[in-house]
């Protein structure tokens, strides 16, 4: 299987259990690993075979930004359960990063790897 990745997309978003979480945006950052069959993309030099990562960068943005859960456990695992779905992926690793929570300059987060990294 080759790997289709896009790393460092930050987005703003409302995230946290704390009062002013609730009340301020803030920035999460996702790095992602995607399986996907880049043969015939290959062969044919055609969009229409290959993961356009574009899509997938645009489609998270949107669906982040407008998010409002609570804990980061919850958003990754919905971005995840997004990409296998709408992307037809067989597997997803994701990272995702609350940069700054419990100190600047300190990174802490999530990594998750969803579904069959064999197909």
């Amino acid at each position: 299987m080759d790997i289709i990745f896009l790393g460092g997309l930050e987005i703003d978003t409302i995230i946290g259990i704390y009062d002013w979480e609730r009340q301020q945006r803030q920035t999460i950052i996702l790095d992602l690993e995607m399986g996907f069959d880049i043969e015939k993309a290959a062969e044919t030099d055609d969009i229409r075979y290959a993961l356009d990562y574009k899509t997938v960068s645009d489609r998270l943005i949107d669906f982040v930004s407008r998010s409002d859960f609570f804990l980061v456990e919850r958003l990754i695992s919905e971005v995840a359960k997004l990409i296998l779905i709408e992307f037809n992926v067989p597997w997803v690793k994701v990272t995702l990063n609350k940069k700054g929570a419990i100190g600047t300059g300190i990174d802490v987060g999530i990594i998750i790897e969803r579904g069959d990294r064999l197909s």
